[in-house]
């Protein structure tokens, strides 16, 4: 009788054993089976915007209602987050239509949005700023409030404005209008006093004047956005009209920390542009991933062929030839893309 017990909880055992193996393998395999890759398009949207902090990536966007943030984890599913509103303007304020291009920077030990808007005539748009909390590692811990307008001499049309930190100076780079009609967007920069005030004068550093350029009309330069590697500065802006298929990347390149002089910068293009699947990829950000030397570019292109403004978010690893960014060719869609 003994014995057939000791059988019984014998088996019971190894049953039991088998049970847990089971498990423990049927987990490897789920783990083994998680998505390594994904693709492009990652969402809908233009202009992205994406930085780091506190060790998640950050989008900051608009929409009809105003800006907003979201934030991730992962880079390549920043777009599926909750959209939390930092800032919905006041109707019927100069500030309150037509917001273009957030862009999201902690400067000085607060939290800043710089953003285009109108009053409902693009004719109007101008440049504007938030000021937010202080916490370094969340940008949605604080509450952000109307700073004021960056108005340079002369205020003309101004939109896609963006930051360049060096050293302890700060400067605001910027597309506009040279003068108060919609002929051709330039690239301009002016010193900054703080965060949130001009020194107004600006500085013209780049007018559309390469063939690549110079598709669509009026001819555009617009979304620049700045990238450092040691010694070299780099600005990245789209150039050729929005709407086109043509629309691109080009390279700004200053090495000597003369900003406000036009002759310092040296002008590269395309750097990135249209393939045979892809068409208008522009208005882009870089960002690096944590704890790597991984980096990564976000940009917009257009849906398909011929469809203009609208558009979507794709994203892509790039590299570096010394101090200079190498992006490659933008990556077809639905072509798998290893995770960072």
């Amino acid at each position: 009788m003994k014995k057939n017990t000791y059988t019984l909880l014998f088996l019971a055992l190894a049953f039991a054993l088998s049970i847990l193996s089971g498990n423990a393998q049927a987990q490897k395999t789920k783990k083994a089976t998680v998505p390594q890759t994904f693709t492009n398009p990652i969402g809908i949207g233009a202009d992205p915007w994406v930085i780091t902090a506190g060790e998640k990536f950050w989008y900051c966007g608009s929409g009809k209602k105003g800006i907003y943030i979201s934030s991730s984890d992962s880079l390549h599913t920043i777009l599926k987050k909750e959209k939390q509103m930092a800032f919905v303007p006041p109707p019927n304020e100069e500030y309150s239509k037509e917001i273009w291009a957030p862009e999201l920077f902690y400067l000085q030990g607060r939290w800043y949005i710089y953003f285009a808007a109108d009053s409902g005539k693009n004719e109007y748009h101008r440049m504007y700023v938030l000021e937010g909390g202080s916490d370094p590692s969340n940008p949605l811990n604080g509450e952000y409030v109307y700073k004021g307008k960056l108005a340079s001499e002369p205020d003309n049309w101004a939109i896609d404005g963006t930051i360049l930190e060096h050293g302890n100076s700060l400067y605001f780079i910027w597309s506009g209008w040279p003068g108060k009609h919609n002929v051709t967007q330039c690239l301009y920069i002016s010193r900054m006093v703080n965060p949130y005030t001009l020194e107004k004068e600006r500085f013209l550093i780049s007018c559309p004047d390469q063939e690549w350029e110079l598709n669509g009309s009026p001819t555009v330069n617009e979304g620049p956005e700045v990238i450092v590697m040691g010694n070299s500065v780099h600005i990245i802006y789209s150039a050729s009209g929005s709407w086109t298929d043509d629309y691109c990347l080009g390279r700004l390149t200053c090495t000597n920390g003369n900003f406000l002089d036009r002759c310092s910068w040296t002008k590269t293009g395309p750097v990135f542009s249209r393939t045979d699947d892809v068409f208008g990829p522009g208005h882009a950000s870089f960002v690096k991933i944590p704890g790597t030397n991984q980096w990564w570019i976000a940009y917009h292109a257009a849906r398909e062929k011929g469809s203009g403004w609208d558009r979507n978010v794709r994203i892509q690893p790039f590299s570096w030839d010394g101090e200079i960014p190498v992006f490659g060719k933008p990556v077809s869609p639905n072509v798998p893309i290893q995770l960072p």
